[in-house]
Order: structure tokens, then sequence, then C-alpha cells
């Protein structure tokens, strides 16, 4: 993540058609302690989605058509049921995710089968970098958040904000009745008990029977991939161009009430992947389905696809002449931006899969 009242270096950046440095900086606008005034106003926005699960017409579309616009779900297919009823419960793929918690939708058992892969900044690596995720298991969970990196110039490291910000969810979530899981309560819970210094994006989800119940805080997010179509995409918080909504230490930022919350249909043979905005910068949902399809079409489990992902994110990030998302949306806000954004990058990948009970 850009930081907060800093500058991020990328690509070559210009703004109404003069350039404003020759050091390849964008000036970022994550500034620290810079929100709406009255945040009890600002409540759940519910956006309860029903998707409609229809059989897709058989489509063979090239690699990367029709390229949308940034952080928008593209409904370009890749293949007929290439990512449906593909998952045998007897994989030998890492059981990451393996649930021994199941959700139920009528005579079927809904798992989830997650893996991750994350790739700090290069500058980064020594650190461990500002992004922080978690898979539980048991409880069919899973979570991503990403540090605003700005803090460093104060010496403050957001990686740990981010980092127990996800461990004190995973606490919240494993203190939850089984079955009961809220997201939006987790992270309430979660952020009160943050001590840490610094601000983060969160993102928490959980399979239960009615779906993919989810909360989304900032520019981090999810996709669900069906029948090689990207049907969902988390909406982006945003105050302004590359300044999303994050939670700060001490009550100074955003609130877990802004956040974002959704319940989603989940059938079996859904992939949803998760990931930090290294991830949605970088890659279009059109190119993030196409590897989830070529991977499942290969066999590969979660972790396997989520590497692939992230392989291609690093690839497009430090390429100086690819139209990103982030080149996109910054050329609408009146740079002249051309490549990739250089980022922690994390996916999580999940499969949903089923047991048909007798």
């Amino acid at each position: 993540m850009a930081a907060s009242g800093s500058k991020t270096v990328f690509g070559d950046v210009y703004r109404d058609d003069k350039v404003t440095s020759t050091r390849n900086d964008l000036s970022s606008r994550k500034h620290t302690g810079v929100y709406f005034a009255d945040q009890s106003r600002i409540g759940y926005l519910k956006a309860s989605v029903s998707l409609k699960i229809q059989e897709q017409s058989n489509r063979h579309l090239p690699f990367g058509l029709s390229l949308k616009s940034h952080h928008t779900s593209s409904l370009a297919c890749f293949s007929t049921r290439a990512a449906l009823d593909v998952f045998d419960s007897n994989s030998k793929e890492e059981q990451i995710g393996k649930s021994s918690d199941q959700a139920t939708l009528g005579k079927t058992t809904l798992k989830l089968l997650s893996g991750s892969c994350y790739l700090p900044h290069p500058a980064k690596v020594e650190t461990g970098g500002e992004d922080a995720h978690f898979i539980c298991v048991d409880e069919q969970a899973i979570g991503v958040a990403d540090g605003v990196g700005g803090w460093a110039e104060v010496g403050i490291d957001a990686g740990k904000f981010a980092r127990k910000l996800m461990s004190n969810s995973r606490a919240a979530i494993q203190d939850e009745s089984k079955g009961s899981i809220n997201p939006a309560r987790v992270l309430e819970r979660a952020y009160s008990s943050t001590k840490a210094k610094g601000s983060s994006t969160a993102c928490i989800m959980v399979l239960k029977n009615e779906g993919i119940h989810a909360i989304n805080l900032g520019d981090s997010g999810f996709i669900v991939i069906r029948d090689g179509c990207t049907v969902f995409h988390s909406p982006v918080q945003q105050h302004g161009f590359n300044f999303p909504y994050q939670l700060e230490s001490e009550n100074k930022g955003d609130l877990p009430s802004s956040g974002q919350v959704f319940t989603i249909p989940a059938v079996p043979g859904d992939v949803i992947v998760a990931g930090t905005d290294g991830l949605f910068d970088n890659l279009y949902d059109s190119e993030v389905t196409a590897v989830v399809v070529h991977a499942v079409r290969a066999g590969l489990g979660p972790q396997d696809t989520a590497q692939k992902i992230v392989a291609l994110a690093r690839q497009r990030a430090e390429d100086r002449n690819w139209q990103t998302p982030f080149a996109t949306a910054a050329q609408d806000a009146g740079f002249r931006y051309y490549g990739g954004k250089l980022d922690d990058i994390t996916v999580v990948v999940s499969y949903v899969s089923s047991n048909t009970n007798m």
C-alpha cells in the first residue's frame, strides 16, 4: 500500500501533460488523520448480493480479453464449467483450508479449501513487508490486511498493526459460536484489541450455509469466479485516488463500521481470490480469472494457484509499460501514469467443493 502522507515510487508520472517529477514519484493521498469528522454517521453498507446461478454457454475466449476499468467486476468468461465441480475432496493438495466445520446447503455440504502466497516488496523483504493474512481451517474463514507504509517515515512499522489485526481477527473467530461467525463483529473485536501503532485495510470472510459472508474496508478485497467468469468483485472504498479507507490505531482513522458487508451465494466449483492492493492494482479481474481457469484445468490446488497469481502480479508490477488497473486509475485521476505498482502482494485462493449428505 502507498504510504500515508508520503510518496510512492513506481511508473513514470505526469499530470496535466506536464512532468511533475523526474524521479518517478506519485504523490500519495493516503494522509494520516484526514477522515470524515462525524464517524457516527457512517454505518455498514449492507450489500446482499444475489447472483443468478445459470449454465453458461460454451465460450472459449482468448487470455486477457476485454479488460475492464479499475477494480470492477468483469463478466468475461474463459471456459464453460472450467471452475465447476472439479475439486476432489480426496485431492493430494495440501489441505490448508480443509474444514470439518462445513456449511450445509440443502443436502449438499460446502467445504472451503484454501492456500496462500505472500511476496513482500523487494525493499521490505528484511522486515517482512506490511501485508498480513490468516486462514482458519475449521471455521472456514480467511482474512487479508495491508498496513500503510507511510508510518515508516516516523519510525513505525505498520506491518505490525496489520499482523496484530489479523491475529486478533483469528482469535475473535475462534471465540465465535460455530455456524454463527459474523465477519463484521469479528473485525470490530479485532480492531478494539489491536494496540499496535499504524493503520491498515482489512477484508474478512467466512463460508456459511447461506454462502460467503464478508466485510471489506479499503482497497484490499476479493473476487468470486464461477464457470470461468468473474461474477463478483468487492468494491474499493477510498476517500480519493490512492487514499483508501483504513483502520488506524487510537481510533484516529476510519472505523470497522465503515466497512461494506456482503452475503454472496456460493456453489460447488466457485473459486474465491482474496488479496491486497498489490494484487488488484496490477491485475485485472480477467487476468486473475484466466490464471485460475488454467490452474484448475491443470489440476493445481489453491496454494499453487495463489503462487501463479502472485508471480503474474509481480511481473506486471515491474513492467513500466503495461496498462495496469493502477495506471488506469491514475490516468482517470488526472495523471499520465504507465506501468505497474510495485508493492507487497498477498493472495489467498479458496476452492469451494462439496459432499452430498446421504
